[in-house]
């Protein structure tokens, strides 16, 4: 737990707090109406005009909307709305702050109506003394009581300004106080923690705005400092650019789009004002754009391996969630500088062009009008190019996660750890998630923007996820403990990288069973090199490794004798060691309305209890039926140079690529190391190489790494390598890694 006193808050936030200007009325009341006048425009929308489409008839639909709300109003002891029992935390507050931007933007047909702001500022009265009065039992979700129902409160009360009254003003902020006292945001811990904490603070400012408190706005704003700070565990930002939250849970798709939203949003409202946020560490939330989210968003959607337990919320989710980053990016480029504002603009413009799937223009139409105009203004500047989908890896080793990008496709890969749970459920949300933390290979090749978008998680066998090991022994809805809490003891899980190619392991202890394999995974040009061995389980049921599972109904082709198959528009498999390779085309029905969706399932049995099983396949994403049989037909193309429950190691020729993990030490391939440790060793072919070196469990206090390759001199060296003798082999000693979070550190050496 950390504890912040104000007095420590405001020395280490750089709130700028003019004390002359608080205790001078007229400058607090300009201050106050200027945090008014941002907060209607940054949250409402501005900067649109309002005669024109799709402004227009959006406004137009929002003022009947409202017009119907205000109609249909019939205050009980029960309910604001006949249908709608009280507390219906989620849609009475959405209705009144509905009802209250209509009254403030242009074009609704009740724009400044005082008969609709009146009756905004009844009906926030009535739900405050029937549900959020001072004293009530906050009974439920702690989220309901002081995030969700606050917020839409306060938003409302101050949209519709002056026409609430007094009383009313002072009896809703007396109620705020009751369950968000200033004392909530004393602790950077618990439930007040990263996205959580951004919330609390855009509560306390809005209640600040509605009471014109400064000292509350004070607090709001130098509160937010505790956020902005790299953490080693638990909730918040990682310098490799993983972001966690409920302690476990990698969530860049949710939480983190929360956090980088509202404080996007805090940004931009306290700007120009007294408590203008100057905290030099806010660096570090301009950072995460291009560090923690950009990684995870392909052509517009963003990859469900960084979102939780809301996978399953609802089809083509990702794709919603690619725009909530968007739009968080782009007004985040109104508080940083020209150059990051043009890098950003540029890339969000790249999405929007390439998601062909839900065009995100016409999708943002029925969403933010700010976002609209924003998204709008970048894709019609023609001084501004879209950016390239980037190429290369992303090893983010703190949440298990990484992201593989070629020209033509992309990966993703989804680990469970020590300290990463293997799913997360709560809320009643992705109860058979249980699998997605054990090796699950994402893709996408051209084309493929809906792979997992279309009704993909009500659907497919949550059995048998692609990439997985699992037991097959059947598992409760929601089974583990909820909110991500599903860690199991597995260290060894990461890998290295040389930001071009990478070897990443997993050394897997099944879900809620005795299930235990050691995974390696080698991203390359065009394939992925998938490896599996020390697989064991007592389970009593079959243990099957998924090579894929693709939503299709695309024609597979397999040829058993060569080991290799093709699935029509999507991509190749290689098997090796003679595999047999099973396949199943279904159909599914699932979800709420059902829905039936088409399948084609490939894997290895590894039969029951298996004693210590292996598999080796290519995974060719994107690769032609004539491809695939001509890699199958070249064994040497990637050769296998361990694959046991201490090493496992590949070597492909073609590309200089020699990559081992060393699940224990030993020598493997001319490479040897000290301790557990993974090793990627690229020749380049101009008399160089990168000897690209990590500590996937954390725990290493020192390494040496041996390569039998004459060598003449080290070229770039690492603040960690503590000595390196050349000649007929190369010898390499770090220091002290595990302080540096998994992280892969590269040497280049001149060869002899």
């Amino acid at each position: 737990m950390i504890e912040y006193s104000r007095r420590l808050f405001l020395q280490l936030s750089g709130v700028a707090v003019a004390g002359a200007a608080l205790a001078s009325p007229p400058g607090r009341d300009g201050s106050f109406a200027l945090l008014r006048r941002q907060w209607r425009d940054v949250t409402a929308g501005a900067r649109f005009d309002a005669a024109a489409e799709p402004y227009r008839t959006r406004l137009a639909r929002l003022g009947a909307i409202a017009d119907g709300h205000r109609k249909s109003m019939a205050p009980t002891g029960t309910s604001l709305w006949p249908g709608l029992k009280f507390p219906s935390f989620t849609e009475t507050p959405a209705r009144l702050l509905a009802m209250a931007r209509a009254y403030v933007l242009p074009g609704t047909g009740l724009t400044g109506d005082a008969r609709l702001a009146k009756a905004v500022a009844a009906g926030i009265d009535h739900y405050r003394r029937q549900v959020y009065a001072a004293g009530a039992d906050p009974d439920g979700n702690w989220w309901n009581w002081q995030i969700g129902t606050p917020r839409k409160l306060l938003d409302a009360a101050v949209l519709i300004g002056p026409h609430l009254a007094a009383q009313q003003g002072r009896a809703l902020r007396d109620a705020v106080d009751h369950f968000v006292p200033e004392c909530r945001l004393d602790d950077y811990s618990g439930t007040s923690t990263g996205a959580n904490r951004v919330d609390l603070c855009t509560v306390m400012l809005l209640r600040a705005i509605l009471g014109s408190d400064p000292g509350k706005a004070e607090l709001a704003a130098s509160a937010l400092s505790p956020v902005f700070r790299y953490v080693s565990e638990g909730d918040g930002i990682y310098r490799d650019g993983s972001f966690l939250q409920h302690t476990s849970v990698p969530y860049q798709g949710g939480y983190g789009v929360v956090l980088l939203s509202g404080l996007a949003t805090l940004f931009a409202v306290l700007r120009g004002s007294p408590w203008e946020v100057t905290d030099p560490n806010r660096q570090v939330v301009l950072d995460m754009v291009e560090r923690s989210f950009a990684p995870f968003v392909h052509d517009g959607f963003c990859m469900d391996l960084v979102s939780g337990r809301g996978i399953g919320r609802e089809p083509y989710g990702d794709h919603r969630r690619g725009r909530a980053i968007a739009a968080a990016i782009l007004l985040l480029g109104e508080s940083a500088s020209a150059a990051e504002r043009a890098r950003w603009q540029g890339m969000v413009r790249g999405w929007a062009a390439r998601d062909t799937h839900r065009p995100m223009l016409s999708a943002a139409e029925g969403g933010d009008l700010g976002f609209h105009a924003r998204l709008a203004a970048i894709m019609e500047d023609d001084a501004l190019s879209a950016s390239a989908e980037p190429t290369g890896h992303r090893l983010l080793a703190m949440s298990a996660r990484a992201v593989h990008r070629r020209p033509g496709w992309c990966a993703g890969l989804s680990m469970a750890s020590y300290r990463i749970g293997h799913y997360e459920h709560g809320n009643g949300e992705n109860p058979r998630g249980w699998h997605t933390g054990s090796g699950m290979l994402y893709w996408w090749a051209e084309g493929h923007g809906d792979q997992y978008s279309d009704s993909f998680w009500p659907t497919v066998d949550p059995y048998r996820l692609p990439g997985t090991t699992v037991s097959t022994r059947r598992l409760a809805d929601g089974a583990g403990e909820g909110w991500g809490a599903t860690c199991p003891p597995g260290r060894w899980v990461g890998g290295a990288t040389d930001g071009r190619y990478a070897t990443v392991g997993q050394h897997l202890n099944g879900f809620q069973s005795t299930l235990e394999a050691f995974k390696s995974w080698v991203f390359l040009d065009d394939a992925v090199v998938c490896l599996g061995a020390g697989i064991t389980s007592q389970d009593g049921v079959p243990v099957e490794t998924v090579v894929d599972n693709r939503r299709t109904g695309a024609l597979l082709t397999v040829d058993d004798e060569a080991g290799w198959a093709h699935l029509e528009g999507h991509g190749g498999y290689v098997l090796g060691d003679g595999a047999l390779l099973h396949t199943l085309r279904e159909e599914r029905t699932g979800g709420s309305p059902a829905v039936t969706r088409s399948y084609v399932t490939l894997w290895l049995d590894h039969g029951v209890d298996p004693g210590s099983a292996g598999y080796v396949y290519l995974l060719l994403p994107g690769a032609s039926l004539g491809e695939t049989r001509a890699r199958a037909a070249d064994p040497g193309w990637a050769r296998v140079l361990a694959n046991t429950a201490r090493q496992q190691g590949v070597r492909v020729p073609s590309l200089g690529i020699t990559a081992v993990n060393f699940w224990d030490d030993g020598a493997v391939g001319g490479l040897s190391a000290s301790a557990p440790s993974a090793v990627l060793v690229r020749e380049r072919g101009d008399g160089t190489a990168t000897l690209t070196v990590s500590d996937p469990r954390r725990d290493l206090n020192e390494l040496t790494v041996t390569w039998d390759r004459p060598v003449a001199e080290v070229l770039r060296g690492h603040p960690l390598l503590v000595s390196a003798a050349t000649g007929a082999k190369l010898t390499l000693v770090f220091g002290r890694l595990a302080d540096r979070g998994g992280s892969s550190k590269t040497i280049t050496v001149r060869l002899a």
